[in-house]
């Protein structure tokens, strides 16, 4: 009881109005999206929030924002710096720009081009360090203190999480008899203002945290009852590649999410091809947390609402991503043949699979493949299909023609 009255005395209703008055200055109205389609594949009346759509192309402004406005002059002009994977980063370069002050962003190597180049694009100064979030931050944590720049924390700052909570302002504006929020959770920024505010106004909301399964940090420390560093992180979901949660935050976190939900890197690749093709909308894997979880809740028949919590993801990355998604619902596949090295053997098979309405996108002929290529040489044919059903159907064609396919793993198809 007494971490709860301690929390209580932090972040309060008065807090939450005053950020949701300042951070409007800044963003851009993210009214949610109803989804059929979600809501048919997961049996629940799905809504989504677009923060892919917000100024900076993710919800991060609003804390970094609400944040550097509680600052004193004297602090703002200091400097700003933080550390961020690529969101945050934007948001506190925007925000710096906005009060006309420095900002420098600590950003790990692996970070995406277009966070890099975004983030220079506001005018901040960028430094690359270290393999994942957590090494970044020491970084700006040493330069913050040999410079005396002002620290803005991504998620371990309760006037950080006070922004995020304008999410859930809109929601329940929007929304106000929403069941559950599923909102992504890195470090717990987010997930605390959402959290918190949203117990405050209606406690019989649910609120569940979405992690990457290679990233669970918040899992964990909630099962061990305290903030607990992973040894490594492992997940395509960069947004979220957190060893650590925050320790300030961690007390909102326990009390007000009602569960966390992790999902696999592959589940994020399937749903950012449903996002894509159903509701045209660029969402990054972070981003898709809550969209891949969906499909865990029960019971169904409930208002969910997905927060979208940024869409910033580079071409390559986008290009992969629908790769391995197309691989995934069988609508690319690769198999083997043997033939014969006869004039009209590619004809006749390529006819086969035509006569299935299988449209070839990529040949490699191999005639080396034994030592006597009259005998046989290999033929690899990608395929495209419409799914799985079709991808059997021309398979079994294949066999019945004496080709006995053999599936072999895809190669880059563009």
């Amino acid at each position: 009881m007494a971490e709860k009255a301690q929390t209580e005395q932090k972040l309060t209703l008065e807090k939450f109005e005053q950020a949701y008055e300042i951070v409007k200055k800044v963003t851009k109205p993210t009214g949610l999206i109803e989804s059929e389609f979600f809501s048919q594949s997961c049996g629940n009346k799905v809504y989504l929030k677009p923060e892919n759509m917000q100024v900076t192309g993710a919800y991060k402004i609003r804390g970094a924002y609400y944040k550097i406005s509680t600052l004193s002059d004297a602090d703002r002009k200091k400097g700003l710096i933080t550390a961020s994977a690529g969101n945050h980063a934007q948001g506190v370069a925007y925000a710096a720009k906005a009060y006309g002050v420095k900002a420098t962003i600590v950003m790990p190597t692996s970070t995406p081009l277009i966070k890099v180049n975004r983030t220079k694009s506001y005018g901040a100064e960028v430094v690359l360090y270290g393999d994942v979030y957590d090494d970044a931050c020491q970084y700006a944590l040493k330069l913050a203190e040999e410079k005396g720049y002002t620290f803005i924390h991504p998620f371990d700052d309760l006037d950080v999480a006070t922004g995020q909570s304008t999410v859930a302002m809109e929601i329940l504006k929007d929304l106000p008899f929403v069941d559950i929020i599923l909102v992504p959770v890195g470090g717990g920024g987010l997930a605390t203002g959402v959290s918190t505010l949203a117990k405050m106004l209606n406690p019989n909301i649910k609120v569940i945290g979405v992690e990457p399964a290679g990233a669970a940090c918040l899992k964990a420390s909630l099962a061990n009852d305290k903030v607990t560093t992973l040894p490594k992180v492992d997940t395509i979901a960069d947004g979220t590649a957190v060893k650590t949660p925050g320790t300030k935050i961690f007390p909102y976190l326990k009390e007000n999410l009602d569960d966390i939900i992790t999902v696999e890197d592959s589940e994020l690749i399937v749903a950012f091809l449903d996002m894509l093709e159903n509701h045209k909308m660029l969402v990054e894997n972070s981003g898709l947390l809550t969209v891949a979880a969906l499909k865990h809740l029960e019971p169904k028949g409930q208002k969910v609402v997905s927060i979208l919590s940024g869409g910033n993801m580079d071409v390559i990355t986008f290009s992969s991503v629908v790769q391995h998604g197309l691989i995934a619902r069988s609508r690319i596949f690769t198999v083997s043949v043997l033939l014969p090295d006869k004039p009209g053997e590619l004809q006749r098979v390529a006819g086969v699979i035509a006569g299935e309405n299988g449209n070839i996108i990529k040949l490699e002929h191999n005639q080396f493949v034994t030592i006597n290529r009259n005998s046989a040489v290999e033929l690899v044919i990608t395929i495209e299909a419409f799914g799985p059903e079709h991808k059997e159907q021309i398979l079994r064609v294949l066999s019945e023609q004496g080709y006995r396919p053999i599936e072999k793993k895809p190669k880059a198809i563009f």
